[in-house]
This record gives structure tokens, C-alpha cells and sequence, in this order.
């Protein structure tokens, strides 16, 4: 196969799943998400496109299934193009003193772990030339958000670390701050947040992948 790779991990809903549809048309997908329901519903509109994907429901914490999709992945193509991290757990808001340990060790588990974990298995797939994007939300210190915040700033920090040290070498690594948008996540922080101004999620996953190619 001669066409692009994408792998996306997060993909079944939101944001992942609007960055998958909006790279079908040059871009075979591998999608990975937790909800099966989701990723088949996905497929179906990358198809309509024309395009075609690869499900992957997996959970990126699961040590054991990123390391076999990887590892398909090189046997079956070779490597990797173009690697999308939007997968992120997102601990329910509460003051810092009420912070619950099982939710903050979810968070660890996939914002961080996952993701240096993730980093591991994937760079080697995309050598020097491909390209890896994660997805900043700078909520660090906000009030509410200590748990998410912090984990969510863990990883970035993670990300750009690696793009540091593969500056000169690759793969290139990116960095995207994404506007506000309707995701049941961001209900569920705003739930009386009036929808309608916030920024349509293609036309953002449009602007996002715009950046790229700059």
C-alpha cells in the first residue's frame, strides 16, 4: 500500500474523530478507541468519503495491545506517516482537596503513562521523516481542574521534551492548541455553556491540519 498512514489514537469520538474523517481522503486511518460502537460509526463515514480504515478498539493503557498494533503496523506497512494523540482521560472537576485517588490514578495512567509508553512503541514507526501532533489545553492551575490539569500538563510536558531531542533528527514533533469545542467532555465541565459559540469540530480539525502543512 502506497497511500499515507494516520494513526490516530482517541478516535472513536470528538476531536480524533474529526481529524480522522478530515485526513480519509490522503490518509488510510488506523483508529484506535475504546468504544466499538463509536469507531464502527466512524468507519462508516470515512467510507462514504471514500476513504478506509483500520479499527483498533483498544485501550491505550493496555501496555500489551499498543505494543501488537504497533507492531501490525510495521508488518503490514511498514511504518507510520503521521501519529494523532487525542485519547486522554478526563477526571471529573473538584476542589484539589477532594481530588479521588482512583480517578487521579485513571488520569496517570492514560495522559501520562500511556503516552510515554505510546512514544516508545510508536517512534520507531515513524522514523526521521514522519510526524507526531499532541493537543494542548491549558487548563494547568485553573481551579477545578487539578486533576486533569495536571496530568494533562504532564504530558505535554512529556511532548515537548521529545520535541526537543528530535529537532534535528525527527520525526517532527508538534504541538496544537485547539479552540473550545462541542464535545461531551466539554459539557460535562460546562454543562450550561451556550453551544452555539463555541467553534465547529471540523472546521477546527480543518484549521488544525491547515497548521500542519505550513
Amino acid at each position: 500500500m502506497t497511500q499515507k498512514t494516520a494513526l490516530i489514537t482517541g478516535a472513536s469520538r470528538g476531536l480524533g474523530a474529526a481529524l480522522a474523517e478530515a485526513l480519509a481522503p490522503t490518509h488510510h486511518i488506523i483508529a484506535v478507541g475504546r468504544t466499538v460502537g463509536a469507531l464502527e460509526e466512524l468507519d462508516d463515514r470515512i467510507k462514504a468519503k471514500g476513504g478506509s480504515a483500520t479499527l483498533a478498539p483498544m485501550d491505550v493503557t493496555t501496555s500489551a495491545a499498543m505494543q501488537t498494533l504497533c507492531r501490525g503496523i510495521h508488518d503490514r506497512w511498514g511504518g507510520l506517516d503521521l501519529w494523532l494523540h487525542t485519547a486522554i482521560h478526563v477526571a471529573p472537576l473538584t476542589p484539589s482537596d477532594h481530588i479521588d485517588a482512583k480517578d487521579l490514578e485513571k488520569s496517570i495512567a492514560s495522559n501520562i503513562t500511556a503516552t510515554a509508553t505510546l512514544i516508545n512503541y510508536v517512534a520507531p514507526l515513524l522514523g526521521e521523516a514522519g510526524r507526531a501532533v499532541f493537543f494542548e489545553d491549558p487548563v494547568v492551575g485553573e481551579k477545578f481542574f487539578g486533576s486533569y490539569g495536571a496530568t494533562k500538563g504532564a504530558q505535554i510536558a512529556i511532548a515537548r521534551s521529545w520535541q526537543a531531542e528530535t529537532a534535528r533528527i525527527g520525526p517532527r514533533v508538534d504541538i496544537l492548541t485547539p479552540e473550545p469545542l462541542p464535545t461531551a467532555t466539554r459539557a460535562r465541565f460546562f454543562p450550561g455553556e451556550d453551544r452555539a459559540t463555541l467553534t465547529d469540530i471540523h472546521a477546527e480539525a480543518a484549521r488544525l491540519l491547515a497548521i500542519l502543512q505550513k
